[in-house]
């Protein structure tokens, strides 16, 4: 796929307007956080209820918790966040060279030998950044705040009188 594909005026609305229609199922604040709606679950089949409801009503706004959670964990994990930059930054300039060698003063190399190079610096540092214990804290972090969210949030009085006819 060449440059002018990945960055065509269609495509850029596609994705866009994909972004905008998530951001459009967002949920106000004051029905997200509405503290009379909170209560404990009788049992487990209401927590299942519950879940199962929020799950799909709140989907817009879990994901924006995820994300926020994720910049978080970037943001206190400077190390994470500069070995990111780093490769990213990396790879995209390796692929600005088009396939053809880098030319500096010390000497000519090749795109093999850039990516080798990227790898023998980003791989200790990755190890140092520790992304595993970051991504094991995310994952509980944001799995308990959704499902505590979910469950101990009760169903619109609506959708009970629905679930009885």
């Amino acid at each position: 796929m060449s440059i002018p594909d990945r960055i065509s005026l269609d495509r850029i609305k596609s994705d866009f307007g994909s972004v905008s229609n998530s951001i459009s199922k967002l949920r106000p604040p004051q029905e997200f956080f509405d503290i009379r709606r909170v209560s404990k679950p009788a049992n487990f089949g209401e927590v299942q209820s519950r879940v199962g409801y929020n799950l799909n009503h709140f989907s817009a706004n879990y994901i924006a918790i995820i994300l926020l959670l994720s910049v978080y964990a970037l943001i206190t994990n400077l190390l994470l966040l500069f070995v990111t930059v780093f490769v990213i930054g990396g790879v995209i300039g390796i692929n600005r060279l088009g396939g053809e060698d880098l030319v500096t003063p010390f000497g000519r190399f090749n795109v093999s030998q850039l990516y080798t190079g990227l790898l023998i610096v980003a791989i200790p540092l990755g190890f140092l950044a520790s992304p595993i214990s970051t991504m094991m804290w995310l994952i509980g972090s944001s799995g308990f705040t959704v499902f505590a969210h979910a469950s101990l949030m009760e169903k619109p009085i609506e959708t009970v009188f629905e679930e009885e006819v």
